[in-house]
């Protein structure tokens, strides 16, 4: 039986932490022996979907230690991790230094890491991304292979490392659509306007989401079609701004924003289309999740290195004002999800 150690900072709500649970819960697991490791205590839903995995929860480092060379955390810090070997020893998270630390230190035959994102324009995009990354980036020399979420983020991450000699398998974020379907069904007491066409965005109030661009977009189109109203579920540290926006641009009447839901599904589920405008992804796994619900999808063209088979705009504004109401068809993503559970299997038992 193949051992597996699997290090992710949290299971809290996140693209990343959804991605995890879906892939463990989209595999098949009973040949495997898989160790998950965690730096917070995962919520009650999180931890009953994690099944026959054998959780452990490790405290986190101090904050601040975020910003110290890593050669120097590696000197200073050591995790009690168990007495065995390893098979493969996978960390998912990419940014905690902590996993970092278990991953490279656990007595495993293969170090693995997971990118979940396009590191050159996050780098040339954020401020703090610059600061973490002149503290950790020669970690990543320390790993055998990597995978990622895309496509999209390989040449990036290969520009940003100076890493060309070693594999990058690309295996996209399985979708759990049975569970999916299940959340989209739960109550809420939320309705929209059924007269009005009605658009979702979904996820954190960041820069990278690129939100201040949608407002601009939705400005636009309720110049040219009022029946129309756009929510933002999600929160964020661009949360003020965005407010700001929405009143100065005077969307008052036209933008709602519904704050951050543990459960996302029963929202998108009563919208017509999802709306993205990120600066860069490294998988839009949102847009895939308002596919499974049948909604339309309106994202920008040059999300489109991203997400593999779906088909983005370069007019966001017509696509919104153009957009129509529909009778909404489920789709299990049996194939997309078939594939990738079939590349999981290659990597874990090669």
């Amino acid at each position: 039986m193949k051992k597996i150690a699997i290090f992710q900072k949290d299971l809290g709500i996140g693209g990343i932490q959804r991605s995890l649970v879906n892939l463990l819960t989209n595999m098949d697991l009973s040949s495997y022996e898989v160790d998950l490791f965690l730096f917070a205590e995962p919520s009650i839903c999180s931890k009953a979907q994690l099944g026959n995995v054998n959780l452990h929860i490790f405290r986190p480092l101090f904050y601040l230690n975020r910003v110290v060379k890593f050669d120097t955390l590696r000197k200073l810090f050591r995790y009690d991790l168990p007495d065995k070997e390893y098979d493969l020893a996978i960390d998912f998270n990419s940014y905690s230094n902590e996993c970092a630390l278990c991953a490279l230190s656990v007595n495993a035959k293969k170090r693995i890491m997971w990118i979940h994102n396009d590191v050159e324009i996050e780098y040339r995009n954020s401020k703090k991304y610059r600061i973490l990354w002149s503290a950790f980036h020669k970690k990543f020399e320390l790993y055998d292979e990597f995978v990622a979420v895309s496509q999209g983020v390989v040449e990036p991450f290969r520009k940003m490392t100076g890493i060309t000699d070693k594999k990058i398998t690309v295996i996209p974020n399985a979708i759990n659509t049975p569970q999916l379907f299940r959340q989209s069904r739960e109550p809420v007491d939320f309705g929209p306007e059924p007269y009005n066409t009605n658009f979702i965005f979904v996820g954190r109030f960041t820069h990278q989401k690129g939100i201040d661009i949608l407002l601009d977009y939705f400005a636009q189109a309720v110049q040219i079609r009022t029946d129309i109203h756009l929510y933002l579920l999600g929160s964020g540290p661009e949360e003020l701004k965005i407010q700001q926006q929405i009143e100065a641009q005077q969307l008052g009447s036209f933008v709602t924003v519904l704050g951050e839901r543990e459960n996302p599904y029963p929202y998108m589920a009563q919208m017509d289309a999802l709306v993205l405008t990120s600066r860069h992804e490294g998988q839009g796994m949102v847009l895939w999740e308002a596919k499974a619900l049948g909604l339309d999808l309106i994202f920008e063209k040059h999300l489109e290195k991203y997400n593999a088979d779906l088909t983005g705009s370069d007019d966001i504004v017509s696509a919104i004002v153009n957009q129509k109401k529909h009778v909404k068809q489920l789709d299990s993503l049996d194939y997309y999800n078939l594939k990738i559970k079939n590349s999981l299997y290659e990597l874990f038992d090669k």
